[in-house]
């Protein structure tokens, strides 16, 4: 499972790292409804939430299916201008006046993504243009419940109100609380914009990749960046170009725009430093599927206090040696284990590192 993205006839120059302040709200917006998917930024979070004003509390919940799961595309306006090269705006001002430059289809297809599961990769009818799937957006939203259900209705009877009703949203996050935090990290997104762009023009694409997620691969052959994640879509550069934008909010996300037509957006998060090699979502996939056997479970109770050989592992359990020897197999494959051999005998004990943090992996697996 990945996303992909063809940059067939992508030209260096059309790759540009680039910070959007209208982004970084956005995920400021994600981690203020889910805390608990940002362990980081829970004092933040208190802190914004306790001198919030009632009122403007009100409407952050009004629309929260925008950022709640993690957040629209409406908050990366600059990928759907006409053109597929328009860089992000360097104030969050400029930023919605490029939401403004969204058609009414595209701002109300990119606002029920989350809550209608509108087709996303691919070309389809708008909710706007089509009785049938206004149909079925509204019943989706309705199955939602009466908040979103309210919402999509205003939205698809009125986009210009709403419209009208997000850009001054946004504009009063900002006085709250937004513009205090954006001016403590826009240095930090700038540093790290000059960073990635170095590297892109030093060292190519594939460097620059490898420094925004050890999940991000570009395979020069093919003309393809693969991003791995727990979800298939598709996307291409087409004419266009592709931006690569920092978040100082995001972790653990990494997130991909490959809306249909829209130009792809690697959105990725900075600052703490990821572990080394985290697993991919096969290697994470196999690491469960090891450890959810029951035999597998008690021979890591006991690989877990020493190391054993093979034999030994048998006599504990009852087993004979080949069958013990297949169960390992499946935690070597899953590198759960590591082996070493001390004269005629091999011993196995487990990696209790990787296994403390499975959880930490499955979370980030399914959160990237």
């Amino acid at each position: 499972m990945s996303v992909r993205i063809d940059i067939a006839g992508l030209r260096p120059e059309r790759v540009a790292v680039v910070p959007s302040p209208l982004s970084e709200l956005g995920m400021a917006l994600h981690a203020l409804s889910e805390p608990g998917h940002h362990p980081g930024l829970q004092g933040w979070a208190t802190g914004v939430t306790a001198r919030l004003d009632s009122r403007l509390a009100d409407r952050m919940c009004e629309a929260d299916f925008l950022w709640r799961t993690t957040f629209s595309d409406l908050f990366m306006p600059f990928a759907g201008v006409p053109g597929r090269s328009t860089l992000p705006g360097a104030t969050l001002a400029e930023d919605l006046d490029l939401l403004d430059k969204l058609s009414d289809e595209q701002f109300v297809d990119a606002a029920l993504e989350f809550t209608c599961a509108l087709p996303y990769s691919t070309d389809g009818a708008s909710a706007l243009a089509d009785a049938e799937v206004r149909r079925r957006a509204l019943d989706l939203a309705a199955a939602r419940g009466p908040q979103q259900l309210r919402f999509s209705e205003r939205l698809l009877a009125d986009p210009p109100r709403i419209r009208s009703w997000l850009r001054q949203f946004a504009q009063d996050c900002d006085e709250a609380f937004f513009a205090e935090a954006w001016s403590r990290l826009r240095h930090q997104l700038a540093a790290d914009a000059r960073h990635k762009t170095d590297l892109l023009h030093r060292k190519g694409l594939a460097e620059a990749l490898a420094a925004v997620s050890p999940a991000v691969s570009l395979d020069e052959s093919a003309a393809r960046i693969t991003v791995d994640k727990l979800g298939d879509g598709r996307s291409a550069t087409a004419d266009g170009g592709l931006l690569l934008v920092p978040t100082s909010l995001g972790r653990p996300h990494l997130m991909v725009l490959h809306r249909h037509g829209w130009q792809p957006v690697l959105h990725y998060p900075v600052a703490s430093p990821e572990p080394a090699s985290p697993p991919s979502v096969e290697q994470l996939t196999l690491r469960m599927t090891a450890l959810s056997h029951p035999v597998r479970m008690r021979i890591c109770r006991h690989l877990a206090r020493s190391a054993y050989t093979t034999s030994e592992l048998a006599q504990a359990h009852g087993m004979t040696a080949p069958e013990i020897s297949r169960h390992l197999g499946v935690l070597k494959k899953a590198d759960l284990i590591t082996t070493r051999r001390r004269g005629r005998y091999v011993l196995h004990q487990l990696d209790v590192t990787v296994v403390a943090r499975l959880g930490s992996d499955f979370l980030e697996g399914i959160l990237r």
